[in-house]
C-alpha cells in the first residue's frame, strides 16, 4: 500500500445527517483542500486550527464548511490531514468528495486511515484493532477492554515481556559464535526463572480470553424448558418489548429467537428456544432439535420451569440429562421457576446449582435473575485495570508463544545445543511479535484493516 498517494474518505456514517466529515490524509493533503477552500489559505495555518470557509468547484458554492487542519506528525495518521466538517446530505458529501478526487486525492480502502497510522508509527498493531473494537463496543465492558488496548496497556505489557526475553536470546546467539570454546553466556538457571515468570504472565492472558471473548461478543444465554412455561414471556420481560409472540396454545415458538440486552453494562445475547418436548409435528420437531443445539453450545442455560407441572423428582431427572452438556461445555444452568405468582409452596432446594423463583407475566424476580447472571463475569478482572485478551488472533499467538517457551524450558532441563534453544526462543519472539505488529505479513495486514469502514 502506497504512501506516497492522499486519500479521502467519509468519516461519519453514510446517510442523511446534520453533519457530515471528509477526512484528507497523505502528503498534498492540506494543498488539495487549500485548492478548493474559500477563506483563509490553509496551506499557511498553523495545526490543530479550524477554519470557516466555504467549497466551490470553480464558480458554484457546494457547502459552506469548517476545515480542521492537522500537520505531520500531528495527526492520526501522522501525515498531513484535514477534515471538512460539511453539511450532512450525501449529494454535498458526493460532490465534495469528488472534487477533492479531481484535485488529485483518492479514495481510501478500508481501514487505511488506521493503516497509515500504524505503518507510520502512531499506533502498533493490537492498538490499531483496538480502535476498530472501540468503534464496535455496546457496552460499558467491551468499551473498557478497547479503550486499555487502545492506550496501550496490553503492547506495554507483551514489550516488556520480548525485551527480557531479546537479552537472553542475544546471549544464546553470541554462544554460537563461540560455539568451538563451549562456554555459555546466558545463564541457564536465570532464563529458566525468566521463562517461568513470562510463562506465568501469558498463561494469565490466555485464560483472560474467555472471559473478553463473552464480553466483546455477548454472552449467549439459552431459554429452555418445556412448551408453555413462559419462555418467550420471560424474554419479553428481559428485554422489556414484545419480541416474541406469547399464546397459551403449546409449542407456539417453532424456532428460535435471539436479541441482545446490556445489563449493567454487560453485553448478554438470550436465545428463546422452542419447547423441549416428543412431537409428531415435523415443523416443531425441527424447532426442537434447533433448541438441543443451542443448548449445547451454551455458555448459560436458563432452564424454566412451571412448579405446580413439574415435580422435583422430573426436576432432578431434567438436571441428571443436562449434567453431560454443563460437563463439556463448562456452563452454567440456572433453574428458573416461573409463575411463582401462582404456586404457594415452598421452592424446591437443590443442592448446588443456582435456583431463582420469578414471575415473567408480572416481572418479579427480574433484577435478581439480572444480577446473578452478571455474578457470572469476573468484574473484579475487569475493575483491576489488568489486560484482558479479546481478540482471537492475539491468543492463538499468545498459545503459539507458550509452546515455543515450554520447549525452551524443556532444552535447558535437557541440554540442548545453543542453536536449537536459539530456534525456540525466536519462535516465541515472532509469535510475540506478531501480536503488536512488530513482526507483520502483507495478508496479515490486509486481512486486519479490510474489517474496518471506509473512512477509518
Amino acid at each position: 500500500m502506497s504512501l506516497t498517494d492522499t486519500i479521502v474518505a467519509l468519516a461519519t456514517p453514510a446517510g442523511t445527517g446534520a453533519i457530515g466529515i471528509i477526512r484528507l490524509s497523505g502528503p498534498e493533503a492540506i494543498s488539495i483542500a487549500a485548492s478548493v477552500f474559500k477563506g483563509k489559505d490553509l496551506s499557511k495555518q498553523a495545526s490543530h486550527t479550524l477554519h470557516f470557509g466555504k467549497i466551490n468547484d470553480g464558480q458554484v458554492v457546494i457547502d459552506e464548511v469548517l476545515a480542521s487542519i492537522f500537520v505531520a506528525p500531528h495527526s492520526y495518521t501522522k501525515e498531513n490531514s484535514v477534515e471538512f466538517s460539511c453539511h450532512g446530505s450525501a449529494y454535498i458529501i458526493a460532490q465534495i468528495i469528488k472534487l477533492l478526487i479531481s484535485k488529485g486525492a483518492r479514495m481510501a480502502k478500508p481501514g487505511e486511515f488506521t493503516m497509515r497510522a500504524f505503518l507510520n508509527g502512531q499506533l502498533d498493531l493490537s492498538q490499531a484493532e483496538a480502535v476498530a473494537d472501540l468503534i464496535a463496543s455496546q457496552n460499558a465492558a467491551s468499551h473498557q477492554i478497547a479503550m486499555n488496548q487502545m492506550r496501550g496497556g496490553f503492547s506495554s505489557e507483551l514489550q516488556g515481556l520480548r525485551s527480557e526475553l531479546i537479552n537472553f536470546a542475544s546471549l544464546v546467539e553470541l554462544e554460537l559464535d563461540f560455539s568451538e570454546e563451549d562456554v555459555e553466556f546466558a545463564n541457564r538457571a536465570q532464563m529458566k526463572n525468566l521463562i517461568l515468570q513470562i510463562l506465568k504472565v501469558i498463561t494469565r492472558l490466555i485464560n483472560s480470553f474467555e472471559l473478553g471473548n463473552v464480553i466483546k461478543n455477548g454472552i449467549p444465554v439459552v431459554i429452555a424448558g418445556k412448551p408453555n412455561v413462559g419462555k418467550s414471556t420471560l424474554l419479553n420481560a428481559l428485554l422489556n418489548e414484545e419480541r416474541a409472540i406469547v399464546s397459551e396454545i403449546a409449542g407456539t415458538t417453532r424456532d428460535t429467537i435471539e436479541d441482545e440486552m446490556s445489563i449493567q453494562g454487560l453485553r448478554f445475547r438470550f436465545i428463546d428456544t422452542a419447547g423441549i418436548r416428543e412431537t409428531d409435528d415435523v415443523i416443531e420437531a425441527k424447532g426442537v432439535a434447533r433448541s438441543m443445539e443451542k443448548i449445547n453450545s451454551s455458555a448459560v442455560i436458563l432452564y424454566v420451569y412451571d412448579a405446580l407441572q413439574t415435580s422435583l423428582s422430573e426436576l432432578q431427572t431434567i438436571i441428571t440429562e443436562f449434567r453431560p452438556i454443563l460437563e463439556k461445555n463448562n456452563s452454567t444452568l440456572f433453574l428458573v421457576e416461573n409463575k411463582s405468582d401462582k404456586n404457594n409452596a415452598a421452592p424446591y432446594k437443590i443442592e448446588g446449582l443456582r435456583h431463582i423463583q420469578i414471575s415473567a407475566l408480572l416481572k418479579t424476580g427480574m433484577q435478581k435473575l439480572e444480577n446473578e447472571l452478571v455474578k457470572l463475569v469476573d468484574i473484579a478482572a475487569l475493575e483491576s485495570g489488568q489486560s484482558i485478551v479479546s481478540n482471537l488472533r492475539h491468543a492463538e499467538a499468545l498459545q503459539n508463544a507458550a509452546t515455543a517457551l515450554e520447549k525452551v524450558l524443556n532444552g535447558i532441563d535437557n541440554p540442548i545445543t545453543s542453536d536449537f534453544l536459539a530456534m525456540d526462543i525466536k519462535q516465541a519472539l515472532q509469535h510475540l511479535g506478531e501480536i503488536t505488529g512488530s513482526i507483520s505479513t502483507d495478508d496479515l495486514l490486509d486481512n486486519i484493516f479490510s474489517k474496518f469502514c471506509i473512512g477509518k
